[in-house]
């Protein structure tokens, strides 16, 4: 099983189509047909559409010979203006769907795999952030953009909105683009981006997978409805574990699971500079880095900035009127599974 992911063109005056080779850094990309992939999916047909995101729809489909795909890039086809890349097919869903979400889910998302869950992402991001050069900024970490394979390994995806980071940069000015309740304060209010700016979002999911709480409900009293100042306010008081998930208790760690918290504080501080890198994340989520004694300052709560004057938000999805359109990429409703554009290296690497 295998996703397809189709990139929309506009259409144009006639011409000869493009001819294109893959350079030899893609020699093990295999370079398919359209006409195998029109049959892999059935012609694209809408039962088997899993996804739409900013950039095209996602299908799932389905190889002659029924081989299962290695969690790597599978293969492309470039074929006049036809643009497609075939990705594997992740049968869990994203956290967003199975953890957070309101369908049911048969997955038991106990302490240990949590845990596994979130050291997976904090690794994924430390190799985005430090290994690959230039740097990547993702730009937009979120639950809905964590893929879980058979393994409920978790995979990095949707790097639709992701920026090269410059050398020697200390930021970059861009757009405004991502998901209210995810975005760092200094990247919502004037643009600016950088590493720490996933570093805060992070944080901020490290909160939902560890609550079991999305980010913001506005069903609940005002005091509740933000995870962040909610957490903030438990910390202050002393009673952060009360914010935990006690779906675990069949092997909760309650002090492991206090550190996970704190670490999200950590990585939530309003000023940037304060926010650890990803590497030192990793080091302080496995207990290399002790957490105990650090200072932790006030986080940049959504409460703060939701009323200040920010860029048009429809659907709790931050838009500016400039940018035509923004896809949170959340896929399709119900028990859908997705596609995804992930580095492998979100496996444990020694």
């Amino acid at each position: 099983m295998f996703c397809c992911m189709s990139f929309s063109r506009t259409k144009r005056s006639l011409k000869p189509p493009e001819t294109f080779q893959l350079g030899e850094a893609a020699v093990n990309i295999k370079l398919f047909s359209h006409m195998e992939l029109i049959a892999a999916t059935g012609d694209f047909w809408r039962g088997n559409k899993i996804g739409e995101g900013g950039f095209g729809s996602v299908y799932k489909g389905t190889l002659k010979d029924g081989t299962n795909v290695a969690v790597k890039l599978h293969g492309v086809c470039i074929e006049g203006n036809r643009r497609m890349l075939v990705y594997n097919y992740l049968e869990n869903n994203s956290l967003a769907q199975t953890l957070l979400g309101t369908n049911n889910s048969n997955i038991q998302f106990n302490w240990r795999t949590r845990y596994k869950i979130c050291i997976g992402i904090a690794r994924g991001l430390a190799f985005l952030h430090e290994e690959i050069v230039p740097h990547i900024v993702h730009r937009d970490i979120k639950a809905s953009n964590i893929l879980l394979d058979k393994d409920l390994t978790p995979k990095i995806s949707d790097f639709g909105l992701a920026k090269l980071l410059p050398p020697n940069a200390t930021h970059v000015s861009t757009r405004v683009a991502g998901t209210i309740g995810y975005l760092a304060p200094e990247y919502a209010l004037r643009g600016q981006v950088n590493r720490k700016s996933d570093v805060y979002s992070f944080g901020v999911l490290l909160l939902e997978i560890v609550s079991g709480r999305s980010n913001a409900n506005t069903r609940l009293p005002f005091g509740d409805r933000f995870l962040l100042d909610k957490t903030w306010t438990l910390y202050e008081q002393g009673e952060l574990e009360r914010i935990i998930d006690l779906t675990m208790w069949s092997d909760l760690d309650t002090k492991e699971a206090s550190r996970f918290l704190k670490v999200g504080l950590l990585c939530t501080q309003d000023m940037a500079k304060l926010r650890p890198p990803m590497t030192a994340v990793v080091k302080m989520l496995s207990g290399e880095i002790d957490v105990e004694s650090m200072n932790i300052t006030k986080p940049g709560l959504v409460s703060d900035f939701m009323v200040m004057k920010v860029p048009k938000m429809k659907n709790n999805i931050l838009t500016m009127s400039s940018l035509s359109s923004v896809s949170s990429n959340e896929g399709s409703s119900g028990n859908t599974t997705y596609g995804s554009m992930t580095f492998t290296a979100i496996n444990d690497r020694e």
